[in-house]
């Protein structure tokens, strides 16, 4: 049998299978509800970016676990990396301790974090605590209580996550009420920013601009070249922290280490998880030291920074450094082209954008948003071995691991293309 990493995608019978099916009946009884599955995927195996389920169906993954298997699915040197970790110390809580992993992932992301001068790291499980680290920062460096963050953007579903985030009502019915004194301006317009410190959002007292370099959840969502640093000269003038989301755009995704390098912008608080450690729980906040100034037990983490998941964090950083972030930029340059190809044939395919292999395709019938037909996309995709997930209001995303081969982009367009012709031949 080909090995898993080196297969093609290859789909035996109906999906989901049987074996699938008898899991999926098990989930349905003791899961949430809450969780979004959009189509009926039931993994036993995952390797590089190719996926196998339980009935031994086998499909290119361009969703890397939604942004999170930066190397791909258990690259040998980080498994390897958390095997000889996981023997010598599994934890023992860098809230009241040291080890060794932490500081060294600590000092890695310090000096890799764009910006002058010393900085210091805060670990986290996830984004949105993160997220919450990273509120909870900007409000007691500053003093200020007021915060802002932009209509569409994605943050978290925690509660301060929440608050900031403006992605979908889902996310926000039933939660009321949310954080206070939280602010939401139009992203990319820098004019609709100004417009809410002239009315309702005094500059004298906001902490803080959440701000995704690119829109994650909201649609894969490019801004001009006039936004970030324009963002970035207006919390200067304002003694405004600006908080960079880098959690989906971060480690190599965009083909630089920091989607914001592409803007020469630096945040003075930055917010990292998702592709940190190739599929670990983990996450962190990288601030400028004199920024990073609360006092001992204002904020803490008992398993924020495990020495394993930092090992992971460790090997990660080295693959993407040394080959993935610039594999990310030609393999984008690859898939970018090809959808965009595709969409001279298509006319549903309304715009392809993104950078390095963060790309979404966004798709309208008649000049109109058309979620359903998107929805629709990324189910046929399933059924014929290509894994795609949505985002924003009608937009297909590709977000596929950094180790995507030239031969796995060019199936990827194959099946692609193959879904959509068969949606334009429908009456």
């Amino acid at each position: 049998m080909t090995v898993l990493h080196r297969d093609h995608p290859r789909i035996q019978g109906t999906l989901p299978g049987p074996r699938a099916r008898l899991w999926l009946d098990r989930d349905q009884q003791v899961m949430s509800p809450s969780y979004t599955r959009p189509y009926p995927l039931v993994v036993r195996r995952a390797k590089g970016a190719m996926v196998e389920d339980l009935d031994g169906n086998r499909f290119l993954d361009f969703t890397a676990g939604i942004a999170v298997a930066a190397t791909g699915h258990s690259h040998p040197r980080v498994v390897n990396a958390i095997t000889k970790q996981a023997g010598k110390l599994i934890h023992m809580s860098g809230t009241d301790f040291y080890y060794t992993p932490q500081v060294k992932l600590a000092e890695r992301l310090a000096r890799l974090a764009p910006g002058e001068g010393a900085k210091r790291v805060f670990f986290t499980n996830s984004g949105a605590e993160a997220i919450e680290a990273a509120f909870k920062l900007a409000r007691k460096h500053t003093g200020r209580p007021r915060v802002m963050a932009f209509l569409n953007a994605f943050h978290g579903r925690t509660y301060g996550a929440m608050s900031l985030t403006a992605s979908k009502p889902i996310q926000r019915a039933g939660f009321a009420p949310l954080v206070p004194e939280v602010h939401h301006a139009r992203y990319g317009d820098l004019e609709s920013i100004q417009t809410l410190l002239r009315t309702t959002c005094p500059p004298e007292e906001l902490a803080a601009i959440f701000v995704e370099p690119i829109q994650g959840e909201g649609g894969y969502l490019v801004p001009d070249a006039q936004f970030l640093p324009g963002l970035r000269a207006l919390c200067d003038k304002h003694g405004i922290l600006l908080v960079l989301d880098e959690i989906q755009t971060g480690i190599g995704r965009t083909g630089k280490m920091f989607a914001s390098e592409h803007w020469n912008v630096a945040g003075d608080i930055v917010c990292l998880a998702k592709g940190i450690a190739s599929g670990l729980p983990l996450g962190a906040i990288i601030a400028r030291a004199e920024v990073m100034d609360w006092p001992s037990g204002s904020h803490a983490s008992t398993f924020g920074g495990n020495p394993v998941a930092c090992a992971a964090g460790l090997a990660t950083l080295d693959l993407v450094e040394r080959r993935y972030q610039a594999n990310a930029h030609r393999r984008g340059k690859q898939l970018m082209e090809g959808l965009a190809a595709l969409a001279t044939r298509f006319p549903f395919l309304y715009e392809v954008r993104g950078l390095g292999l963060m790309i979404g395709v966004e798709i309208r019938a008649n000049g109109v948003p058309d979620p359903t037909l998107r929805n629709e996309i990324v189910s046929q995709a399933f059924q014929r071995g290509l894994l795609l997930l949505p985002c924003g209001a009608s937009t297909v995303r590709f977000c596929p691991p950094l180790c995507l081969r030239r031969d796995q982009v060019e199936t990827g367009l194959e099946l692609f293309g193959q879904v959509l012709e068969s949606l334009a031949e429908r009456p």
